[in-house]
């Protein structure tokens, strides 16, 4: 673990725009080092905690924002020395990537020597080195993205704090650049906060995910854990599909799992009876729709070279140990 790494506290942390609870009461612990990801869908208040903490936002009277052992609420966001990633990059576009990396640590009276030294540094961290002098305007979205990364590394901060920095991407560049930060953060050891609305860019990044609905934490854990043990239907519904495969009496769903966890053959060797009402085709795998009898079809993932077609009968379970349920869905 790195040494200087801090724990970040929230204690009670609430925020009311005008009549709107962006934010309910909210006690949330980031350990010393730790990569935690605020996952929700829009609106759910992640931006809202994620401003909170870095101070472009207060708490509601009452909360409480702690770095280690210093109680930071009432400080500014140039006092609580955090860095930030944004979607938008935020780069001087008159100024090249040097002096992009180099503007904060000048703001603070960094010496010039030292200066230059740090922006190196930083710049050979994130593979930017040989572009040191290149034009902001001359770069790709994955360059710029990597020169924020490095400017808000440059200040040494106590906490880094990322606010869907891959959103703006093609898909192609935001898994690369994903396991890029992901290997730094890993690497650095730094205390790290991450929004994003991506549940596979969560599941990639987090040491321990906080999934948010409606302005309150809902489940806070580490990825394997979120998935395998949703705690409820909003959690499992957000973070992969899920299927209902049984109801009661009255109709309610009762019980839940995984496409990948549902067994499926094309003779009767299991006691589930279905038929097969489509194929998407995915690359690696497929994804069947196959009707059980239900208000609506569960899907069922498969290898792509099986072969499935619309209209085939099928046999399918469940193991025991497969199975989601929930008190209240």
């Amino acid at each position: 673990m790195n040494p200087s790494a801090v724990t970040v506290t929230l204690r009670g942390c609430a925020r009311r725009f005008n009549h709107h609870q962006a934010l309910h009461p909210l006690d949330l612990t980031v350990q010393p080092g730790e990569t935690l990801v605020l996952l929700g869908p829009s609106g759910c208040g992640k931006t809202t905690t994620l401003r909170i903490i870095s101070g472009l936002e207060r708490c509601d009277p009452g909360g409480e924002v702690w770095f280690g052992e210093r109680n930071v609420t009432a400080l500014p966001i140039e006092k609580r020395n955090v860095g930030m990633v944004f979607q938008n990059y935020a780069l001087f576009p008159n100024l090249n990537v040097a002096g992009n990396v180099a503007y904060g640590l000048k703001v603070q009276g960094v010496a010039r020597a030292e200066r230059e030294a740090r922006v190196r540094e930083m710049l050979e961290l994130v593979d930017l080195g040989a572009l040191a002098q290149r034009g902001i305007d001359k770069l790709s979205g994955g360059q710029k993205q990597r020169v924020a990364l490095a400017r808000a590394l440059a200040a040494r901060p106590k906490v880094l704090l990322f606010d869907e920095p891959l959103a703006a991407l093609d898909a192609r560049l935001r898994d690369r650049l994903r396991h890029e930060i992901g290997a730094l953060l890993k690497k650095l050891a730094i205390t790290a906060v991450y929004v994003t609305h991506d549940q596979q860019e969560a599941m990639a990044l987090g040491d321990r995910i906080a999934v948010m609905e409606q302005g309150r934490l809902v489940q806070v854990d580490t990825p394997q854990r979120i998935y395998q043990h949703p705690a409820s239907k909003f959690v499992a519904d957000f973070v992969g599909a899920i299927n209902c495969v049984a109801v009661d009496a009255q109709g309610t769903p009762q019980r839940f799992c995984r496409p990948e966890d549902v067994l499926l053959a094309d003779d009767h060797r299991y006691n589930g009876q279905g038929r097969v009402v489509a194929s998407t085709f995915l690359g690696a795998s497929q994804r069947l729709l196959i009707d059980i009898g239900l208000a609506a079809p569960i899907q069922v993932d498969r290898h792509a070279r099986e072969a499935w077609h619309a209209g085939q009968p099928v046999s399918w379970a469940l193991a025991d140990a497969d199975a989601l349920q929930f008190s209240a869905v």
